[in-house]
């Protein structure tokens, strides 16, 4: 009886087994899945923050360089006729962006301010080809291909020396002046609209830059050169000392530049230096024969002012006293109120002979 009850359900473990094969249908199963998984844990899992100071400082620091090699090569043009460098400038300035291109990305070297700022850029394309094994700090990757150098010089200098010769070209054409059915006027509509979308793109791509704090040019982005650290323990270490001083200087410069013009420098002088001078007292006898003003010594055209009647150039005496209506003689300190020359006619201020 036990045995004929054993003998169903015997039978019914036998029909839940799994087919022998089994196994090897999950695999195949399972098989796409895991080699995507295998090929995504290739990719960089480390993330990445590059400063954007670093990289806006080492773009102007680039701009600074190319500067100073331009003023040391116009320089070596100046026993050249007056005004004849100047017909060649965007040639010079496209040659030295080449000089500088040629010598640092060309050769998988960082740029002047790239290499301050402790960068370099590395080819983003490449980059997700990079096992998990071989990323520790997440600054692995090759430097740029050939195309993308050769591509990075044509935008670069070649695109800035073809815009800025563009427009010039136009300039000189009044190509903005011609009627409005001629192919020139088109041709400058279309260069405007072109310029309005470049700037717009490129405001674009620095809020995107800003965001994510990468590509802070179009040209980098669309060649996927992305700027990263060289040497990831390196520190960004600064000095403000001459920082501080330099902005102390231009700000001392530009108040100089404001308050200048608004004083009155013989005036200044004369309140300064009239404690010391021997002749105080109009119509002294100790007169000197030189021109107050421009210090011309014989005067070619005395004039005398008057009450004080202290010599001066007849140029000299007018402009000062055309410029303000309280005129003080130099010597002196004495208001003048008129002048005259050697002769006996007395002329007012407000008269020129």
């Amino acid at each position: 009886m036990e045995d004929a009850r054993a003998s169903p359900s015997s039978s019914s473990q036998d029909t839940n087994l799994p087919p022998r094969d089994a196994w090897q249908q999950a695999y195949l199963r399972v098989a796409p899945q895991w080699q995507q998984l295998k090929n995504s844990s290739q990719t960089p899992i480390l993330p990445i923050s590059i400063s954007r100071v670093n990289q806006f400082d080492a773009g102007r620091l680039d701009i600074e360089m190319s500067a100073m090699l331009k003023d040391q090569l116009v320089k070596v043009f100046s026993v050249m006729k007056p005004g004849w460098l100047s017909r060649y400038e965007p040639e010079l300035d496209a040659f030295l962006q080449f000089l500088i291109w040629r010598f640092s990305i060309w050769v998988d070297k960082p740029t002047p301010g790239n290499a301050l700022m402790n960068l370099r850029y590395r080819n983003e394309n490449a980059t997700t080809m990079l096992r998990k094994e071989e990323v520790r700090t997440g600054l692995e990757g090759p430097g740029l291909t050939k195309s993308q150098k050769l591509w990075y010089c044509l935008a670069i200098v070649g695109g800035h020396y073809g815009w800025t010769r563009l427009q010039s070209f136009s300039a000189f054409r009044s190509w903005g002046n011609s009627e409005q059915s001629s192919w020139s006027r088109r041709a400058w509509v279309l260069l405007q609209r072109a310029e309005s979308f470049y700037k717009a793109t490129s405001f674009l791509n620095l809020l995107l830059f800003l965001y994510t704090g990468r590509y802070r040019s179009i040209v980098e982005r669309v060649l996927k050169a992305r700027l990263v650290y060289e040497r990831p323990n390196m520190n960004r270490a600064v000095s403000f000392e001459y920082m501080n001083r330099q902005l102390v200087w231009n700000e001392f410069s530009e108040l100089l530049l404001l308050i200048l013009p608004l004083l009155n420098t013989a005036s200044i002088k004369k309140i300064l230096f009239f404690p010391f001078s021997n002749d105080q007292s109009p119509g002294s006898s100790a007169e000197d024969d030189a021109c107050p003003v421009c210090g011309v010594n014989p005067i070619a055209i005395s004039f005398i002012a008057i009450p004080c009647e202290h010599k001066y150039c007849y140029y000299c005496l007018r402009t000062r006293c055309s410029a303000g209506s309280s005129f003080h003689c130099l010597r002196c300190n004495a208001q003048v109120m008129a002048m005259k020359r050697s002769s006996p006619q007395v002329n007012s201020i407000g008269d020129d002979s």
